[in-house]
């Protein structure tokens, strides 16, 4: 078969590397670079590449782990492995997984914890044993935060402990983001295997880590930005070229952008509203680049949020302490669901987040003055994941159209191996398409 796919991010490459073995794929993709959210950005401040944000991978990312494995690509190397900890900056919480068995590692990890009460623990206990009993089911439509005043967890956990880690998987507050789909992430992580809770920090780039070994096979052609799609009598029409199928890759605007032609239904009207109503969360990320490499020996620290001192940053990486990472000497800050420090202005932004980095660090090794940053902010980073969200399949109403992305229906929230997967059935959808 000849098939398009639309957009060259980690769903159209995975779905792309399912399919080139055996088929002829060409890849459209708008930008210059790959790994749609999740890519490189090749000319910085700092005169090598950085991303556009920085990601972290959990081990529990099975099919995107195989998928490079497929791949020929050492994930050991590719990654700097950690164990799950939650290690505030300024000292005052600290949280680690041993290297024991599951579930020991966890366990171990809790009782050894600093910062947390007996109380909390016993908490946090509670909350997973009861989760594991419910098997990782949760009410429909529920919150996260109401999941966590179900289990009375306290005001210290809220924020100190489960708040940074939703927003980290969720880039959605816990008063409106999906207890479920937060439910899926905990079982897989904390609720899986040590290998399955551990950290992982890429140490290449996100467009070179493994879409561009994934697309090898394929005509790639950058800069090319879709404006139709048209489905025929034998199959669909991409920018006036026939293809036998498409997989449109994209975001969920942009699928509305290039399928809102075709709708004519009522059933087919209904579906494209829902597509158009999901709402999306931005992510800053701050990079600087210091004097001297900073010594702190943690590669990842949690930063208390503060929003009424206007500091919103939640995570900052030091690369010094990531043996051979590309970012080399960086520090960056992530900032989720970013939309009141987009507020601030660019340099006002940047000035905030420098002060509670030195005021949170204090404690620790000095860190050295600041030579050059780059700020970058996604304004439709993520999808809005509350429990209304419109998720839906990768069929459409168009049988040689189909749908890939992390916003389709799938056990996670805005992540990366929510896109894998996406990508994967997809392309499964595709070639059992052509048996049928």
């Amino acid at each position: 078969m000849n098939i398009a796919i639309v957009g060259a991010g980690w769903a159209g490459a995975a779905a792309a590397s399912q399919l080139s073995a055996q088929h002829q794929v060409t890849v459209f993709e708008a930008a210059r670079q790959l790994g749609g959210r999740a890519r490189c950005v090749p000319h910085s401040v700092f005169g090598h590449p950085i991303d556009n944000g920085q990601h972290l991978m959990l081990g529990a990312y099975t099919q995107t782990l195989q998928l490079m494995r497929a791949l020929g690509l050492d994930t050991e190397q590719a990654f700097h492995r950690t164990e799950l900890g939650i290690i505030s900056a300024d000292a005052r919480y600290q949280l680690r997984a041993k290297a024991l068995p599951a579930p020991f590692h966890m366990a171990a990890g809790l009782l050894t914890a600093t910062g947390y009460s007996w109380s909390d623990k016993y908490k946090l206990i509670h909350l997973q044993l009861a989760l594991q009993r419910q098997h990782w089911k949760v009410p429909a439509q529920q919150t996260v935060l109401q999941l966590l005043q179900q289990h009375q967890q306290s005001h210290t956990l809220i924020e100190h402990f489960w708040q940074p880690l939703c927003l980290a998987a969720m880039n959605t507050p816990i008063d409106i983001a999906c207890a479920q789909l937060f439910a899926n992430v905990l079982r897989d992580s904390l609720g899986g295997s040590r290998a399955d809770s551990q950290m992982l920090i890429p140490k290449q780039d996100l467009s070179t880590l493994w879409a561009s070994h994934a697309l090898k096979h394929c005509e790639l052609l950058l800069g090319h930005r879709v404006q139709h799609i048209t489905p025929d009598t034998t199959g669909v029409l991409v920018d006036g070229q026939h293809f036998d199928a498409c997989i449109v890759a994209v975001a969920s605007y942009d699928c509305a952008r290039l399928l809102g032609h075709l709708v004519h239904s009522a059933a087919e009207q209904t579906w494209l509203q829902h597509i158009q109503a999901i709402r999306h969360r931005p992510i800053a990320t701050l990079y600087w680049q210091p004097r001297s490499p900073w010594l702190e020996p943690e590669p990842l620290l949690m930063l208390h949020e503060q929003p009424h001192k206007q500091h919103y940053g939640q995570w900052l990486f030091n690369h010094h302490a990531i043996p051979n990472s590309f970012a080399d000497n960086l520090i960056s800050v992530v900032i989720s669901n970013a939309d009141d420090a987009s507020l601030l202005g660019r340099e006002s932004l940047v000035q905030k987040t420098e002060e509670q980095l030195r005021t949170q660090t204090h404690s620790r090794s000095p860190l050295p003055a600041f030579e050059q940053h780059e700020l970058i902010i996604e304004k439709r980073a993520t999808f809005e994941a509350t429990p209304t969200t419109f998720r839906p399949e990768e069929n459409t109403f168009w049988p040689a159209i189909k749908l890939a992305g992390d916003w389709l229906l799938n056990p996670y929230p805005g992540v990366l191996e929510g896109a894998v997967r996406s990508g994967i059935k997809s392309a499964q959808a595709i070639l059992q398409s052509q048996h049928t």
